[in-house]
């Protein structure tokens, strides 16, 4: 089971922005390759520390985090979800916070020029989801035009940057020499340009094509999460690229019957004055399928039947929703000259005047049940 980012940190959630780059410097610097050469542990405690950072230093995230913890970023969600981490990606992100310790570069564990990465750009797509989908997870297959390298193109290593992605330059200011990096122009940081394209790619190689990407939905996700499918983005040029991800953001299309709040759901059911006083049988709908409930006889309008479970899984897995079924006495609009003198006969039965006992909740009462 996946450590708690705020113990991989060793922190509180109550820690401030400054407080979490802190430790996380101090983890990361424990942890460092280059202090730590060919140890596979001190190696995997450095990815998870910037795993760890990548998500509380982010609001959204960390929002998310806190609220349904590693669930919120299963099939993605950050840089280090989906098993898409790898050292360059920590040192692109986070290299600044090494100061001059390490040089904030990625030198393989032992020298040598940096290699360069460049990644393509996400793609964005939103999918919609019904109640039964989300309540149970699913798995869908949906096409996406996305950029790939066309088959037949080759790149050579860059003559402006030697390969290394970046210009070195070195101004002279009042404060002395001062040397700045900047990404090549050339070849737009990623140390290669184009030797040969096939017709019909762009100027960087690439060409448009569709593809099924199968994508998996946790049970519990809500209208407008958004997950990642690692590497199903853009690719990029290069022979050393990293294709870009691709964003699915969640859009829940609105039950005819049933309103979803949280993990909860509720039902409105309408009875009749003789289903009321006699009690009855009835089959309604819920997020699984029918079942039936028993209301009981003498039922008075705004009672609330309460189903353990039978609402929505929690997305950080802390159980299951209920669902409430809400009574309403549906009063006939409408009488016939016999249901008319029926009820003029009624009207000042003790039975049919109100009087309402300590059992019966009030409004407020129920509310309150609601929430409980």
């Amino acid at each position: 089971m996946k450590q708690d980012y705020y113990e991989v940190l060793g922190i509180d959630k109550s820690a401030t922005k400054i407080e979490i780059k802190k430790a996380y410097r101090k983890k990361a610097l424990q942890h460092h390759p280059d202090k730590n050469p060919g140890d596979k542990a001190a190696e995997g405690k450095f990815k998870e520390a910037a795993e760890a950072y990548e998500v509380l230093s982010d609001q959204n995230k960390k929002a998310r985090y806190d609220q349904y913890g590693h669930a919120a970023f299963e099939n993605g969600g950050g840089f280090g979800q989906g098993g898409g981490m790898n050292m360059e990606d920590i040192f692109s992100h986070f290299g600044d916070i090494f100061g001059g310790h390490f040089g904030g570069g990625f030198s393989g564990f032992g020298g040598g020029r940096r290699q360069v990465h460049v990644k393509g750009s996400n793609l964005r797509i939103r999918l919609k989801l019904n109640l039964k989908e989300i309540t149970e997870g699913v798995t869908k297959k949906v096409k996406v035009h996305r950029k790939i390298q066309a088959p037949g193109v080759t790149y050579q290593t860059c003559s402006t940057c030697n390969g290394s992605g970046q210009i070195t330059q070195i101004k002279n200011t009042i404060l002395g020499r001062m040397q700045t990096a900047s990404a090549c122009n050339t070849c737009g940081g990623s140390g290669q340009v184009i030797d040969k394209k096939p017709s019909g790619t762009d100027s960087q190689g690439l060409q448009v094509k569709e593809e099924q990407v199968e994508i998996t939905i946790p049970a519990g996700v809500m209208d407008g999460v958004q997950l990642k499918v690692t590497g199903k983005g853009n690719e990029a040029p290069g022979t050393n690229s990293i294709a870009g991800d691709l964003l699915v953001v969640i859009q829940e299309i609105e039950h005819d019957t049933l309103k979803r709040e949280g993990n909860n759901v509720h039902y409105q059911l309408y009875i009749s004055y003789p289903e009321a006083a006699l009690g009855i049988d009835k089959e309604i709908e819920t997020v699984s399928g029918k079942v039936r409930i028993k209301i009981e006889n003498g039922t008075q309008s705004g009672k609330i039947y309460r189903l353990r479970g039978k609402g929505i899984p929690s997305l950080e897995r802390y159980g299951t929703g209920d669902m409430l079924v809400h009574i309403n006495v549906w009063t006939p609009k409408h009488l016939s000259k016999e249901q008319k003198k029926f009820f003029e006969k009624m009207k000042n039965d003790d039975n049919f005047i109100p009087n309402p006992s300590r059992n019966d909740s009030s409004f407020f009462d129920r509310i309150r049940d609601m929430f409980s």
